[in-house]
């Protein structure tokens, strides 16, 4: 049986250097409103879908938490029927961590973004404000804004004359991007930490330019008064072969300031053979282009930039093994660098990181647990005879954006975790037609159903993708929500926002927020940041 611990284990358990996995099975919107520090988001209603990339390790120490209503208890005991042997549950969840003294926090990939509050305290790195960039730009003074967010973040929203550079692509190519050392690189992202964090990458690399980042990203931009840019689609180009020599000398000073650990991949062989007492991640910090035409087999993408800002969206296991891999060694260093200031020393890079036999496409994570052979799978064209058979419930398990933007027309949005109290709110119903985005989470859910519904249960094969594929129509509206769509986030910059803020007081807040996070971090006491170096 899973192991009950009160707060005061749990956070001994933090304090230690064994490894540790904790994981928050709320769903997003709840978790965003209070959790643990080190706690990686993982709704139970999606667990068998990424445990196997999250805690790789059958035989880690892995507690589920919650906010006291109880599902902590049951992801462990899902935990155990997948095989991991050491889960257990934190008592109480966040309401007996609060009582026992300790702290919470509020948001979410706050490991990260409060890193990126520490480091701009601890390092001073320079800033400059919306008024000042503007005025810069109006003056038409030598400046090159770099944008330090993915591609789809900056055509959403940027500042004028921006160029996109995502995270540790900076060191990699600004080279190229700013050749001139007279001229100023300003770096902004949405908020804080990618502008902090970008800019004292190129600090710490030693690059000849003045550097700043923009202080707040476009979100002072646009608290300023400024019209932000739309739509923009410039790219930093690919380092030239001077660019990326010096690229190559900048990751050779992060190399001996910081101390970062190369190994081989004979090193690298000799760990996947010790997965049963280390756990191992290994990530390819290129982008997802470059991953896709070719990488290590095994390797996960996690993009170097969004890996430092989103550390929890790819590492949950604290005191893990964590091999960065790239094609030359710059990104995965810088990456590197700042993986072990969080305090995950175990990171290293390895060396001739794309040598060996190359895999093509997407990594496919593993789904446990999934029993297709158990599941009564139906096809597409199946579905309408079976649902107008007297009392059947069309229940969408689709995460609740997509179910909003096209689902089998009468379904029913639903969460996996609450769908008995789902088919309560639906009202009488005699038979059960399942279906997720690809069928996945629906065969889960039928499982589970049979102990609490005694009529026939169906899940639709391949689930919306097929029946799409099919070229069956799915609808907007209308919209029928048996269960409270609390799986989404709310991005401070929605203009759409549920809490009846204006974007401006939204965007205040957000900020608000991420600098208090150096101050509340130092309350909790967990964190092993350091600026290091030597």
């Amino acid at each position: 049986m899973p192991k009950p611990l009160s707060p005061e284990q749990l956070r001994r358990f933090l304090l230690e250097d064994e490894e540790i996995a904790l994981l928050d099975v709320r769903e997003v919107e709840p978790f965003s409103e209070g959790h643990l520090l080190w706690a990686a988001p993982l709704p139970l209603s999606i667990l068998e879908t990424r445990i196997s990339d999250l805690v790789p390790r059958l035989e880690a120490r892995v507690i589920t938490c919650d906010g006291g209503e109880g599902i902590a208890e049951r992801a462990a005991l899902r935990l155990e029927e997948l095989g991991y042997k050491n889960a257990g549950f934190l008592v109480g969840g966040t309401t007996g961590w609060l009582e026992a003294g300790f702290v919470t926090f509020d948001g979410v990939n706050v490991p990260s973004k409060a890193f990126g509050e520490y480091v701009e305290h601890e390092s001073k790195t320079p800033s400059i404000s919306a008024d000042e960039l503007h005025a810069m730009l109006e003056q038409g003074d030598d400046i090159k804004v770099l944008d330090a967010r993915p591609s789809q973040e900056f055509n959403y929203v940027s500042i004028p004359s921006g160029t996109c550079c995502p995270g540790v692509e900076l060191v990699y190519r600004v080279h190229d991007a700013a050749p001139s050392p007279d001229t100023t690189v300003v770096v902004n992202c949405a908020g804080r930490t990618r502008s902090i964090i970008g800019a004292q990458s190129l600090i710490d690399a030693g690059i000849p330019n003045p550097v700043v980042a923009l202080r707040n990203g476009t979100m002072g931009w646009q608290l300023g008064g400024y019209e932000p840019a739309r739509g923009e689609t410039r790219h930093a180009d690919l380092p030239s072969d001077r660019g990326l020599a010096e690229a190559r000398k900048a990751a050779t000073r992060i190399t001996e300031r910081f101390g970062v650990r190369k190994i081989g991949s004979e090193c690298l062989d000799d760990w996947r053979q010790q997965t049963e007492t280390r756990t191992l991640y290994v990530l390819d910090v290129r982008s997802r282009e470059e991953y896709e035409a070719g990488h290590i087999p095994g390797s996960i993408h996690a993009p170097g930039g969004q890996l430092v800002q989103n550390t929890d969206t790819w590492i949950a296991t604290r005191g893990a093994r964590i091999v960065l891999v790239d094609g030359d060694g710059v990104r995965a260093t810088m990456a590197a660098a700042w993986l072990t200031q969080m305090g995950h020393l175990g990171t290293v890079v390895l060396e001739g990181g794309l040598s060996g036999p190359l895999e093509k496409g997407r990594h496919i994570t593993s789904i446990c647990g999934l029993d297709t052979a158990r599941a009564r799978l139906i096809e597409a064209d199946e579905v309408v005879q079976f649902s107008e058979e007297e009392a059947t419930a069309i229940v969408d398990l689709s995460p609740s954006p997509f179910y909003r933007m096209g689902h089998i027309e009468g379904a029913w949005f639903a969460n996996r975790v609450r769908l008995e109290e789902a088919l309560s709110r639906i009202g009488e119903t005699k038979r059960l037609l399942l279906t997720s985005l690809d069928g996945a989470i629906a065969q889960l859910a039928a499982a589970e159903a049979e102990r609490f519904f005694s009529g026939p249960i169906r899940v639709l094969r391949g689930g919306n993708k097929a029946w799409r594929d099919a070229g069956l129509p799915l609808v907007g509206d209308p919209i029928r929500m048996a269960d409270e769509p609390d799986d989404v986030w709310q991005i401070p910059f929605d203009p759409n926002r549920k809490d009846g803020k204006t974007l401006e007081e939204g965007m205040q807040e957000y900020l608000a927020w991420e600098i208090d996070l150096n101050e509340r971090i130092q309350r909790d006491g967990t964190t092993r940041f350091s600026r290091g170096g030597r």
